[in-house]
């Protein structure tokens, strides 16, 4: 990696821990340079937009899921535990990096149809998409059917489950609605719990 390309990496790192340590709408040229020990104006020869950086930090978050998602698959033996691994990697990790999980799926804020970074750099979309994709494509498994049109909307329907699960589960709003029961896995209304209920209820019971 040149010097351009390290100086780069070094803002992204900046953005990346600016991002997880005080969210998403903190993260501003000048600040990122200052944690990245460059010049306030270095940013703008890599990223010429706002929408540019905070498009190669969520490319960061999207690059740690896809890795952690594809740990948690390689051990499944069909395809509802590989999309239930999926689903509680999903839900993990928007507890964990709640910074990040918050901007990964920000497109009204991202570049995502974009180049961005370095020239003919990847697109932020082809970061996303597959993920989408690959869960439309468990779905159709689970229910021994074509992937479209009907799968990809039971897809939607259960990222858009998932995501709230993992949205109210960090205002703690779930666990007020549950009556504040225990985290501990096995609790009625923990995280993973609630992923299962999720899946059962897109997909019916794996035990039906």
């Amino acid at each position: 990696m040149g010097i351009e390309g390290t100086v780069r990496e070094r803002l992204v790192d900046a953005g990346v821990e600016l991002v997880l340590s005080e969210g998403s709408g903190s993260v501003g040229l000048r600040e990122i340079a200052r944690r990245a020990g460059v010049s306030h104006g270095a940013p703008r020869r890599y990223f010429p937009t706002h929408r540019a950086l905070l498009s190669a930090i969520a490319r960061r978050g999207f690059e740690e899921l896809g890795a952690r998602s594809a740990t948690a698959a390689a051990t499944a033996a069909t395809p509802r535990e590989e999309l239930a691994a999926l689903a509680r990697v999903y839900v993990a990790y928007a507890l964990e990096r709640r910074g990040m999980f918050e901007l990964m799926f920000r497109h009204d804020l991202l570049d995502s149809g974009e180049q961005h970074g370095a020239a003919g750099g990847p697109r932020l979309r082809e970061a996303t998409l597959p993920m989408f994709e690959r869960v439309v494509e468990l779905v159709a498994r689970c229910r021994g059917e074509a992937t479209e049109p009907s799968a990809a909307v039971t897809a939607a329907a259960l990222w858009a489950n998932l995501h709230g699960i993992a949205q109210l589960w960090s205002w703690r709003s779930l666990q007020l609605a549950l009556g504040d029961s225990p985290a501990s896995p096995d609790a009625p209304g923990a995280p993973d719990r609630l992923v299962e209920a999720a899946l059962d209820a897109h997909l019916g019971s794996a035990t039906a």
